[in-house]
């Protein structure tokens, strides 16, 4: 008779391995577990199932999953996590549909992975189909699950059914906000964000980097040049957040695409991560349609000689 005692201990284990996504560990504790007999006890290949998962070893977590007789839904749940974390987003969705298919009782934490598949595989028509399962099932007013479609629809280019989630939502969160911001960007429909961001502070809602790649985007594409500084000034002054490489490269493609390459320039001299490809494309860019040769000369010449600083130290 196996001892109750060693395969809570062992389940222990196995949860702290897959908080510390320690897979060197994961393969001492599971050798263990077979030559004591215990690997074949459902509750630990569960447990198993879901380390490898953490571990990002998807093919020995469906292997131990293959050979669990009983499984169960958080089971299913995490190797959905696991999948689209990876981006294997058509492994995800057909697993989805073996869950529906075997009857297992659906949960919250069913569809938002799920729903993040099919945001990355435009499949709005089954995006709806799963809307409706998510009704059905009574999770329609799931804070996580109204996210999901938010960014579903807005990721597949229904606009109209993204605002329709958002606006059913009782208590927005930073994640509703930025998924329909996202969304308006990411189809040029530039005309809501300033609004949606607005909104989000009066609420109280403090915004994060994502918020603000998505204003200061609008006003590069929008030629909002003193809207953009301003909301770039921002982020220090009133929300103490120190700008990300991307949200230098978006004043930079902002004051680039209003002929302020000079000023381009200057902000990149000053700022305090290392440029990469990308700034730097949008700076020479920029230079290339204002005329600025002179400026493009100074920068590669600035980029050539930091490069051979690099290679010397």
């Amino acid at each position: 008779m196996r001892n109750i005692g060693d395969i809570r201990r062992y389940a222990s284990l196995l949860d702290a391995c897959t908080a510390k996504k320690d897979l060197n560990t994961l393969k001492k504790i599971h050798a263990i577990l077979i030559t004591l007999s215990l690997s074949t006890h459902d509750f630990l290949r569960a447990k198993l199932v879901s380390s490898y998962a953490s571990a990002s070893q998807i093919s020995e977590a469906f292997f131990i999953f293959s050979l669990t007789n009983r499984k169960p839904t958080f089971l299913y749940n995490t190797l959905l996590r696991s999948l689209s974390s990876l981006s294997l987003f058509p492994q995800s969705l057909s697993l989805f549909r073996h869950l529906i298919l075997s009857h297992k009782p659906l949960t919250p934490q069913t569809f938002p992975p799920v729903l993040k598949s099919i945001s990355s595989l435009s499949a709005l028509r089954l995006g709806r189909q799963v809307h409706s399962v998510i009704s059905m099932n009574g999770f329609s007013t799931n804070l996580g699950n109204c996210n999901a479609l938010v960014t579903m629809y807005a990721k597949c280019g229904d606009l109209v059914s993204s605002r329709k989630v958002f606006d059913r939502i009782p208590e927005r969160d930073l994640v509703s906000f930025t998924a329909r911001m996202c969304g308006y960007c990411m189809h040029g429909e530039f005309s809501q964000v300033f609004e949606l961001f607005e909104s989000m502070v009066k609420e109280g809602i403090r915004p994060d980097e994502m918020a603000f790649t998505s204003v200061l985007t609008t006003c590069s594409h929008e030629g909002l040049v003193e809207k953009g500084k301003g909301y770039f000034e921002m982020m220090e002054r009133k929300f103490r957040m120190r700008p990300s490489l991307e949200h230098f490269t978006c004043m930079v493609d902002m004051l680039g695409r209003a002929g302020r390459v000079e000023d381009a320039e200057e902000i990149i001299w000053g700022m305090d991560v290392e440029p990469d490809e990308a700034l730097w494309g949008a700076l020479l860019g920029a230079c290339k349609k204002h005329g600025k040769v002179d400026v493009a000369e100074r920068i590669a010449e600035k980029v050539y000689a930091r490069r051979l600083n690099f290679v010397a130290n």
